[in-house]
């Protein structure tokens, strides 16, 4: 199959690395003929993850007998004699076996040095598999197209316009680059929208896509039941459709038949014409019907109807600068193809094509937090192989005289490293073993922790990649902590003196520990500064001021049958019915209608002419703009400022009033009074009629806590001064109760009664909505949080552990201490000195390396710096604190010392 994306290149150099040279080459095409086929009958990630499982098998085994003969001190068999390999193989199996079998026994017998060290590497691998499993599904290869990296996303720009950031192009951008951007294979267009579906006696409101036919070759993408739509279909206008492959199983019980078949969708009968592959999910896996956006006759293109999405798909090594390039000398020649006013000029002039990967469009917003949390607890991952070295190596020098016995019996030093690393094997697999229940615990719960909007979350498991995985960091972790003492402490001059044994470790045993215990609070210190800056962002946001109340606020959506609402009045009966009815329900304070929801939808934009701007000929200003009823701004509790609030008489057929926000009648009649003042919406004098400002608001921060300042807003009622102007989509609901958070089974009550065939949807609170708002850095905090604590307390336990072995060493150093009449007190003072001169240093590098490394969460930090003094002082304090106290504990042992009764102890 040559659709597929080849299999991954990481795998397949790993596999170059491992196999022999003469089973390398037809062990890599034959797991690459058996990787197409699966790409065809499962699909690219299943076939993918199957690729990995079988990297590992095959390294691992090749791996394996390498590491097999290097132990047995012969070196690396390049060419070996297919009768002799299986007898020295079998011997080498058999001493490990043995020695694995001898490391149980001496593990079993000190049941808390192995539940210590098992349950810190649980912990530490458990968490590393958990968050990989998120970024694998989600960061890693997360496009299951052919050629992903070639896809891109076209925006654009205009600075100096009167569009702010970045906008989605209109058609004419999309027919000029399909028709003259020679450096791009193919390009497709399509917008996003939701819209009711009826089948049978099924009724819901679903996300869809309205796409020309050529999004589905451009992504490359295939249906596994009948076919894609093609440009006939387009240049016809045939109502087609392709549905998800969630949807045909769900609603339509995976009916083959199901090609043919014609139900309702956006307001129109389709004919499903194909079935996507369960694999697509474009551009995310809530989309479930994509129906035809089609460009019959491009002379019917009105230029600047902006907000479609342009994905194409460039030629093999085109750089994005170069098509940039290319795309904006095109769009310079659209108002002499398309025509349009002089402001569509104006925006020409200013614009500029933004290209960006597709992977970086859909991923973006979520990839820095993820690589933060998984550098997070790598750090964690270090600092536990750390904390258990500490005790590999305390327990290697209490088993001195043990190696060095086994030494003078004839022991090489190859077996006394086999002899520390089966135990250090062991322990590594059981930390593993622990650390995939705590990732299969953990998966479910940072699913649901995470953002919304985060693609393939449904794909995220605990899958044999994320085994793969843990296998290796479990691998790793045992040579972390387990190869340094090995090799140490069989070397032939550690094991020469035997009257050390049991004794004192010596100097160089305690500066290992202590540089240890150095890098696991340094470590640790940058996870505290890093979190503690996180936590001052989400103060800081959870302190600005929205202009509107979040509390008790119930919202959902209705979607009535179009057919009775093709007009205003009939529209505003139908709303202004149901807002009397919700007003009823036990209670219920007040109840209001929105177009766009605050912290859910982006509001429309149009052009909004003064008597100013149009005696002086000027173009007028793009401003946002939304239609509200009901007590919309009582029930948000959205300040009147001055004027008056719309009344039930503004909805009707021949009213013409507006409401603007403080910000709006600002811009619009800078110094001026804005009540009583005309507002015209559009730009044609002879159907766009005057509206009359009878209310001033104060202003809202609709799109979130991190808008720098609100945007003007124009509030407009539901229906306009002709009877087919205004007809509003779908708007939402907003209803203050204290009941908000339990109210959505009487509002499904009423509307049985009220419009049977309405689906309700897009249910919220609004503090649910303020707090996925605060989404992306509350999970970045959590789980920074979580891992600081982890990292504070792995820390704390290794400085303890370290001035305890200390003490336990320096038992009659400290007895004829106390027995010449040291107190108890300097005795303590001594101990704690030490500990904090250890952490102190630890302390002291932590800052450096905080100061160096959290710089990279700037774009998830609000109203705080990376380099925030306060934050850094409080967590060294906090580690000097924590540092202090581990040090007490074994410092109040000590001294609590009986002299006679330890100089007695040999």
């Amino acid at each position: 199959m040559t659709g597929w994306p080849p299999p991954p290149l990481l795998a397949r150099y790993l596999l170059t690395l491992a196999l022999p040279p003469d089973d390398r080459d037809h062990v890599l095409d034959d797991l690459e003929d058996v990787y197409r086929n699966r790409c065809d009958d499962l699909g690219h990630r299943a076939a993918r993850h199957w690729y990995w499982r079988e990297t590992i098998s095959f390294a691992g085994r090749f791996a394996f007998e390498r590491l097999i003969e290097l132990v047995r001190g012969v070196g690396p068999v390049i060419e070996p004699d297919p009768r002799e390999r299986r007898p020295h193989m079998e011997g080498a199996v058999d001493r490990w076996t043995g020695e694995f079998r001898h490391a149980a026994r001496r593990l079993l017998r000190a049941p808390g040095f192995t539940l210590i060290c098992a349950a810190t590497l649980a912990l530490a691998i458990g968490a590393n598999t958990a968050i990989f499993t998120v970024v694998d599904a989600v960061l890693i290869n997360p496009l299951s197209y052919p050629a992903a990296e070639r896809l891109v996303m076209i925006r654009g720009i205009a600075p100096g316009s009167e569009l702010r950031g970045e906008f989605d192009p209109g058609p004419e951008f999309f027919v000029a680059y399909r028709d003259e951007a020679n450096l791009l294979e193919d390009i497709g267009m399509f917008r996003l929208m939701q819209s009711t579906a009826r089948a049978d006696d099924k009724v819901d409101r679903l996300y869809m896509v309205a796409a020309s036919a050529s999004l589905f070759s451009t992504l490359g993408a295939r249906p596994l039941v009948g076919r894609l739509p093609t440009r006939e279909d387009d240049m016809q206008r045939t109502p087609v459709m392709v549905i998800s492959h969630w949807l045909w199983t769900t609603w339509f019980g995976a009916d083959p038949g199901i090609v043919g078949r014609s139900f309702e969708a956006a307001g129109q009968r389709r004919t499903v014409i194909g079935v996507m592959r369960p694999e697509f999910r474009f551009p995310d896996a809530r989309r479930a019907i994509w129906i035809r956006a089609s460009i019959a006759d491009e002379r019917r293109i009105a230029p600047g109807s902006l907000g479609f999405f342009l994905v194409g798909r460039t030629k093999p090594g085109v750089k994005h600068s170069v098509l940039a390039a290319q795309l904006d000398a095109i769009a310079k020649g659209l108002p002499e193809r398309f025509g349009g006013d002089a402001s569509y000029a104006r925006l020409i002039a200013h614009h500029r094509p933004v290209v960006r990967s597709l992977e970086e469009q859909l991923v973006g917003r979520i990839s820095q937090p993820l690589w933060i949390i998984l550098s997070t607890v790598g750090i964690v991952f270090l600092i536990a192989c750390a904390n258990v070295a500490n005790l590999f190596i305390a327990r290697a020098e209490s088993r001195r005289r043990d190696l060095a016995v086994r030494h003078a019996l004839g022991a090489g030093r190859l077996g006394l490293i086999r002899s520390q690393a089966a135990e250090a094997l062991l322990l590594a697999t059981a930390g593993a073993a622990g650390g995939v229940s705590i990732a299969a615990a953990m998966v479910p719960l940072l699913v649901r922790a995470a953002p919304e909007g985060v693609p393939n979350l449904d794909l995220v498991a605990v899958n044999p990649l994320a085994l793969a995985f843990t296998a290796a960091l479990a691998l790793l972790a045992a040579c972390l902590f387990g190869l340094v003492p090995a090799i140490r402490f069989s070397r032939p001059g550690a094991l020469a003196d035997l009257r050390q044994a049991g004794g004192v470790g010596g100097a160089r045993g305690h500066v290992t520990r202590n540089v240890l215990v150095v890098a696991q609070t340094a470590a640790a210190l940058v996870l505290l500064v890093a979190a503690g800056l996180l936590a001052r962002s989400l103060w800081e946001l959870s302190r600005v001021d929205l202009g509107y109340d979040t509390k008790d606020v119930f919202t959902f959506q209705v979607a009535p049958s179009r057919k009775e609402l093709n007009d205003g009045p009939s529209f505003a009966l139908f709303h202004q019915g149901l807002l009397e009815r919700l007003g009823g329900i036990p209670g219920v304070e007040s109840v209001g209608l929105v177009n766009e929801l605050p912290l859910d939808e982006a509001f429309g934009r149009g052009r909004f002419g003064t008597e100013r701007t149009e005696a002086g000929a000027a173009a007028p200003p793009i401003l946002p703009y939304t239609h509200v009823a009901g007590d919309y701004f009582q029930t948000l509790r959205v300040a009147l400022v001055s004027g008056r609030l719309f009344e039930s008489t503004d909805h009707q057929v021949g009213m013409a009033n507006a409401i603007v926000s403080r910000s709006a009648a600002q811009h619009l009649w800078p110094s001026e009074d804005p009540l009583g003042k005309r507002l015209r919406f559009g730009t044609d004098p002879a159907a766009d009629p005057w509206l009359t400002i009878v209310g001033v608001v104060e202003d809202i921060r609709a799109t979130g806590f991190r808008q720098d300042a609100p945007d003007p807003l124009i509030y407009l009622p539901l229906v306009g001064p002709a009877p087919r102007t205004w007809v509003v989509g779908s708007p939402a609901y907003v209803v203050r109760s204290p009941r908000a958070a339990s109210m959505a089974a009487d509002v499904r009550a009423l509307l049985r009664e009220y419009a049977p065939e309405a689906p309700m949807y897009r249910i919220f609170t609004m503090e649910a909505l303020s707090r996925r708002a605060l989404a992306q850095v509350s999970f970045t905090l959590i789980m920074l949080g979580i891992a600081s604590g982890l990292a504070l307390i792995l820390g704390a336990v290794g400085l303890y552990g370290v001035l305890s072995y200390i003490i336990a060493q320096r038992t009659r150093e400290i007895a004829v201490r106390m027995a010449l009449g040291a107190e108890a007190t300097a005795v303590r003072r001594m101990v704690v000195v030490q500990g904090g001169r250890v952490a102190l240093i630890g302390v002291a590098l932590g800052v450096l390396a905080a100061l160096a490394t959290t710089r990279v969460l700037e774009s998830l930090l609000f109203g705080v710096t990376a380099l925030d003094v306060s934050t850094f002082l409080a967590m060294s304090g906090l580690m000097l604190a924590v540092a202090v106290m581990a040090s007490y504990l074994p410092a109040h042992r000590a001294s609590a010392v009986d002299p006679i009764q330890a100089l007695r102890t040999d």
